[in-house]
């Protein structure tokens, strides 16, 4: 292993893992697919990362190659009237897509404002906060896809989309290079009005009923003020922050299980993800499971350097130091705690690397 590689904690916003046997960053998106063609035909143990924003490292590192995925660009296509599309690079950070469609009067993504990470890897888990999703501005992906080779663009119908979900997450293997979003051009600045408040924390904040329209500025900076006060904007001075959001996905479970929890465990209905047969299903507040299975704010296992965020019960932060073992022990107690007194399993969110074979 060589200096020259960078370790995967100076790479993720968590800021832990070892250095990879093999590090490549592909400054285009033609040498990014040549580059995941090569390592998908060897029999080399590969990973991809890109913001890091939703990944834990081994403190080991990772006995193969990382694929950086840092290209970068924003491209606007031909469009309807009344539509704004653009192409974008999966290695674009994607608080720079969002500020660039607020600034322009581009509606629906302002309350995804202020989310860490890459826009390649926001359709991936279908990320979502205030009211919006991705998948609501999301027309289609280009991708590599791994078992062919080839690269493909698949419409967002085609991709399986739900509550941080999609068919990269249950199975598909493929490399994002590129994003294409649909927006509506709501006027020729940020004191364009955004989409419908439909968030009911978000209303509040701004003083509005749900359903309002605001200023698309008006919209980002609340949204931002909201990720601040609870330690999810990335910020040196805040170490809350230095973490990889919300480390656990809020379960979704049976109307008839949900029934059997306490009557103030927040449940809601899922709406249009609701499947056609089958049982009616919720979706439960992780953050009120783990709060009430005694872990509260600030909450650390003895002599570790990791620890329950002191704003946020859902992000594990790392307070100085940290290892992935520390981060991992948390959770795995968390877990427990929550099954133990729930009988439900929390599911990670972030993408746990491992060199197991």
């Amino acid at each position: 292993m060589t200096d020259t590689i960078p370790a995967l904690a100076g790479l993720t916003t968590l800021r832990v893992g070892g250095r990879p046997a093999e590090f490549v960053a592909p400054a285009d998106e033609q040498s990014l697919v040549e580059e995941a063609r090569r390592l998908w035909s060897s029999s080399e143990p590969w990973a991809i990362l890109a913001g890091g924003s939703n990944t834990v490292a081994p403190d080991e590192g990772f006995d193969g190659a990382v694929l950086h995925v840092a290209t970068r660009g924003v491209e606007r296509l031909d469009a309807p009237d009344g539509e704004v599309r653009l192409r974008v690079q999966a290695g674009e950070p994607w608080d720079d897509v969002v500020r660039l469609a607020v600034e322009n009067g581009w509606a629906g993504i302002e309350a995804l404002s202020g989310i860490p990470g890459s826009t390649g890897a926001v359709p991936v888990q279908n990320v979502g906060a205030y009211g919006q999703e991705v998948a609501g501005a999301l027309l289609a992906v280009d991708v590599l896809d791994a078992d062919t080779l080839e690269v493909r663009r698949l419409a967002a119908s085609d991709l399986g989309l739900g509550y941080r979900t999609s068919i990269f997450k249950r199975g598909y293997e493929a490399l994002i290079t590129a994003v294409e979003l649909r927006l509506a051009a709501s006027g020729t600045d940020s004191s364009a009005l955004g989409s419908p408040v439909a968030y009911a924390q978000l209303a509040a904040a701004l003083d509005v009923p749900l359903g309002t329209r605001v200023p698309l500025a008006d919209a980002r900076a609340c949204v931002l003020a909201l990720r601040r006060s609870k330690g999810m904007v990335l910020d040196p001075a805040d170490p809350d922050s230095t973490s990889a959001g919300s480390f656990f996905t809020n379960p979704i479970v049976t109307e008839s299980f949900a029934r059997g929890l306490p009557d103030d465990a927040p449940r809601w209905p899922l709406g249009d993800e609701q499947p056609d047969d089958g049982p009616i299903l919720v979706k439960l507040s992780a953050a009120w499971l783990i709060e009430h299975a005694g872990i509260r704010r600030g909450f650390a296992l003895p002599g570790s350097r990791a620890a329950v965020s002191g704003k946020h019960t859902l992000a594990i932060t790392n307070r100085g130091g940290a290892s992935a073992e520390e981060v991992l022990q948390l959770a795995s107690f968390i877990q427990a705690r929550v099954s133990a007194d729930f009988a439900i399993n929390l599911q990670p969110e972030p993408v746990i690397l491992s060199n197991a074979r």
